[in-house]
């Protein structure tokens, strides 16, 4: 049998290599920037937010796969890998903004909270959908359950400009679910400059957590404020 030089040997380890990584495209020698910016673009007209098409890989682009993989029912490991690509191309590839209210959920007026999509629906009486959108939650605080909007622990059900406990941040559009502290809220923001803490592409994903609060979009959290003027159900699966 005839022996391989080393540098023969590099070459087929290398190319084994970027044949197996889950980030390389499936394309071969197209430009890496190439692959990710038509990836981008997908994701982007899917609704999956991923930030401008500059071919990058970086966490704003992480947290659109994220949202996709959880609107297909995958692994969220927000990678580019080989099956993601393949849904993520598919005729009927799903949107990440539009989603089914899950089974199982309860009937009726209410609001639904899914931790394992990191996502919320406002249900009206008729089962239509009046809003949805991503969020960011801390399931080690707030329990799978059926709870309500209303006063808790004596405090406000409802608080249009909430401050939080340490004081430098604003918690707009409070509205209160759960005891003790937990409710709805806009991804708080400092009364220094009146920035978020953290940005709006997030929402939807595992990339950050709360301290027990629902945190949401400034225009769903206004949408909840809206949608829970009167005692409102709650139903965390």
């Amino acid at each position: 049998m005839r022996r391989l030089g080393t540098a023969t040997v590099v070459a087929m380890v290398v190319t084994t290599v970027l044949a197996t990584d889950p980030m390389t495209p499936s394309s071969a020698g197209a430009a890496p920037q190439d692959w990710v910016v038509k990836a981008q673009q997908r994701l982007n007209a899917l609704g999956c937010g991923a930030g401008p098409a500059d071919g990058e890989i970086g966490p704003w682009t992480r947290s659109a796969v994220i949202r996709f993989q959880s609107r297909s029912a995958m692994r969220q490991s927000g990678h580019l890998d080989e099956r993601t690509r393949q849904r993520l191309y598919a005729k009927d590839a799903p949107r990440c903004d539009a989603r089914p209210v899950p089974a199982h959920s309860g009937a009726g007026r209410r609001i639904v909270v899914s931790q394992h999509q990191n996502w919320v629906w406002l249900v009206g009486a008729r089962g239509g959908v009046a809003g949805q959108g991503g969020m960011v939650d801390n399931p080690s605080v707030l329990r799978r359950g059926s709870y309500a909007t209303g006063s808790y622990c004596g405090r406000a059900a409802r608080i249009r400009l909430n401050s939080a406990t340490g004081g430098s941040l604003w918690l707009d559009n409070f509205v209160r679910f759960a005891p003790c502290g937990i409710g709805f809220h806009r991804i708080p923001r400092y009364k220094s400059n009146g920035h978020q803490i953290h940005a709006d592409w997030v929402l939807g994903t595992n990339l950050a957590a709360s301290h027990g609060c629902i945190r949401l979009s400034q225009r769903l959290s206004k949408r909840v404020w809206r949608f829970t003027t009167r005692r409102t159900p709650v139903r965390v699966v």
